[in-house]
């Protein structure tokens, strides 16, 4: 089952404000740096670190 990236970020973020209650500025860092992490060139590192 393939999810898009922005989907799994926008879940994952409704989620973490549901129930964290964390500021919006420190979820929006958050998933951006997740997305751009995601995109860079340490994506290959961070995937086998995660595998």
């Amino acid at each position: 089952m393939d999810v898009p990236l922005w989907l799994a970020l926008t879940v994952v973020g409704a989620l973490g404000i549901k129930l964290i209650r964390p500021p919006w500025w420190l979820v929006a860092v958050l998933l951006l740096g997740g997305y751009l992490l995601a995109d860079s060139l340490l994506a290959p590192a961070i995937d086998t670190a995660v595998k």
